[in-house]
């Protein structure tokens, strides 16, 4: 019987060990899966992506940087973010944080001092959620331009009087709605309507279609020399508020993660002039808002290479692509959709030729 009492004992000591390892791999089990990133601690500092004006640039609009993953916002402020010109001296202005779209910005409270270098620094008192800083101070340089960007709207002669021209077809799929006249020049062909409706002329490869796409071939060149103050600008400009002026892109432009807003801080005459050195494109639902009594009419995208438009996206202003122009189905358009060489094509769209 001692036996047998001394046999339960060392065997209910070996189970409650066995109870008590199992619960400490569970307890260790349940700390791992609710850590960040599948139960891996986040190590990793953040960097910026991307920077607005880039790096030695001529002219400045908008100041703000992308970082590559989202950031703390208690940590992006004037400490972390701040702007220095001429020189060493400190930029009064504000600072913010789009969480939508990882980007910080900085707005002057003042204009920028004309013809002048600035430095803009990201400090690594930024961090990102897992409370990991930058690496190092991120700093980039550029210059404001020497006079004021006052652009003159883009003369686009008769191709005014079009809401699309083609350099070699329309197409259509879809109850398209296109207030305006609708040109194919040297093509032949524009199919689809009906279904869709054009509330103007139709001219295929007549005098008409021939002098506007000449036309447009001028407002086009006019539009992408255009020199006077330019502002550099690059990849998405989707969530910024962009004021009137002349902006260059020196490869594609993108409204993605956000919606442009164009304001005209109530100036009726004020134009937007964007040189675009390859592809236009947004993404689904974005928009470009008109504000401060800005005007469709006064809006021109040069495009270098092709624009599209994704479904039900809204964009203000005349597109002038050198190759051509595609609008997915949904999007619209208060402008012109102009293409000099290749097709325009539509998916159940509506374009209205704007109002001067």
């Amino acid at each position: 019987m001692k036996t047998l009492n001394q046999f339960t004992k060392i065997l209910g000591t070996v189970m409650l060990l066995t109870l008590l390892f199992a619960v400490l791999i569970a307890g260790c089990g349940g700390d791992n899966a609710s850590g960040p990133i599948g139960g891996t601690p986040d190590t990793t500092a953040p960097t910026v992506s991307s920077t607005n004006p880039i790096d030695d640039a001529t002219g400045v609009a908008v100041i703000n940087a992308t970082f590559s993953e989202p950031m703390s916002a208690s940590s992006i402020s004037a400490v972390s973010f701040t702007v220095k010109g001429p020189g060493v001296t400190a930029v009064a202005g504000s600072v913010s944080y789009d969480a939508a779209n990882n980007r910080a910005s900085f707005v002057p409270t003042n204009d920028l001092i004309s013809n002048t270098l600035f430095t803009a620094t990201i400090m690594t008192a930024a961090k990102d959620r897992s409370g990991n800083a930058l690496a190092s101070n991120y700093v980039w340089n550029f210059s404001s331009s020497a006079a004021a960007s006052v652009q003159l709207p883009v003369d686009l002669r008769s191709s005014a009087d079009y809401a699309v021209i083609s350099g070699s077809a329309v197409t259509n799929t879809g109850a398209t709605h296109v207030t305006g006249d609708v040109g194919v020049s040297p093509g032949s062909s524009l199919g689809g309507f009906p279904p869709g409706i054009i509330v103007g002329a139709k001219h295929v490869n007549d005098i008409d279609a021939n002098n506007a796409k000449l036309d447009l071939t001028t407002a086009y060149n006019d539009a992408a020399g255009r020199t006077l103050a330019p502002v550099s600008v690059a990849g998405n400009i989707g969530g910024m508020t962009l004021p009137p002026g002349l902006y260059k892109s020196t490869s594609g432009l993108a409204i993605s993660s956000g919606d442009l807003t164009l304001d005209a801080k109530g100036n009726a005459n004020a134009v937007w002039i964007f040189q675009i050195a390859s592809t236009f494109t947004t993404t689904s639902g974005r928009k470009v808002i008109l504000s401060g009594g800005a005007k469709a009419a006064n809006v021109f995208w040069q495009v270098g290479t092709s624009a599209t438009l994704g479904t039900t996206s809204v964009v203000k202003g005349t597109i002038m692509a050198d190759q051509s122009v595609t609008m997915n189905t949904g999007a619209s358009l208060e402008g012109r959709a102009l293409a000099r060489i290749a097709a325009v094509t539509l998916s159940g769209n509506t374009i209205v030729k704007p109002t001067p």
